[in-house]
Formats: C-alpha cells, structure tokens, sequence
C-alpha cells in the first residue's frame, strides 16, 4: 500500500507540465501574463511585441502624435571669460571660460595652455579651465593666434575676481 501512494505521488510530479518539457511545444516559450500582475499590459505591450529598444521608444513616445523631441544645445552667445582669481597672498589661478561654444576642446586647450605658460592647468568645469599664475595679459593673444575663429570682440576680461 505505501507503494501504490509512493508511486502515484511521483506519478502526479512527473505529470506537472512544468517539470516535464512538451514535445509538441515550440521552445523558448513566450508568457502573457495578465494586466493585474504586469506593469507592461497598461503600456500597451502585448505578446507579439517586447524588444528592448521598441519598449524604451514606446516609453519616450507619448499620446498623441509626436514623441518626445530631443532638446538642442543652448544657444549661449559665443564669448570667452578671463578671469584673475586670488589664490593666497600674492598668487593667482586665470580662469578661462566659453572655449566650448566655439567647439574647441577643452582637453587639448588645458594642454596647450599649460605648455605655453609652463604651468599646470586644468578643466575643472563644464566649460571652465584654471591656469596657475596670471596670465590675463598674454592669454587673449594667445587664444586669438592658436583658434583663429576666436576674434577680438567675443574675448572679455573681467579682471580681478572672487572665486
């Protein structure tokens, strides 16, 4: 008797669809699960869609017609900041801001600076390089010789300034 129960325990496991792979079932399998349970039906995905690519534009995408437009830059007018900034007693960093709105890279210019003035220099900010020293008087020269697009009119030196 405990046989027959032992056997028709195990016969109800091995008859559990779960455990035992179809043969007449197309594999992998494809789950529709119903809208109390998934967050994805309310999005409208159903079981024929379901890329990860198509899911994040249908995410951006809203109703009613045009999806989401991609911002572009800021128009900020095209003008380079020197600044003088007191470091300590009678030491000063330059700073050198708006290089980025005439498309130069920063990287290069920091190495180029740092180079020519024989210093050390770095781009701290989005769009903001420190020089160590002061070098107000020569940069504005400097920048008009290596990037030509910079001209006279869109340089400012604002002077002295606190940090």
């Amino acid at each position: 008797m405990a046989a027959d129960l032992s056997e028709a325990g195990g016969q109800d496991c091995r008859g559990d669809p779960r455990g035992n792979p179809k043969s007449d079932a197309d594999y992998p399998l494809r789950v529709l699960y119903c809208g109390e349970n998934s967050p994805k039906q309310e999005a409208g995905i159903t079981e024929g869609q379901g890329t990860a690519g198509e899911e994040e534009e249908k995410k951006k995408q809203k109703r009613g017609g045009r999806g989401q437009i991609k911002q572009k830059k800021k128009t900020v007018p095209q003008k380079v900041t020197i600044a003088k900034i007191p470091r300590a007693k009678k030491k000063y960093v330059t700073r050198v801001c708006g290089l980025a709105t005439f498309e130069i890279d920063l990287k290069e210019a920091q190495r180029f600076f740092a180079q020519k003035f024989s210093c050390g220099a770095s781009v701290t900010g989005e769009d903001e390089i420190i020089i160590q020293g002061d070098f107000t008087d020569d940069i504005i020269d400097v920048i008009q010789e290596k990037w030509p697009e910079v001209d006279d009119d869109s340089i400012e030196d604002l002077g002295e300034v606190k940090k």
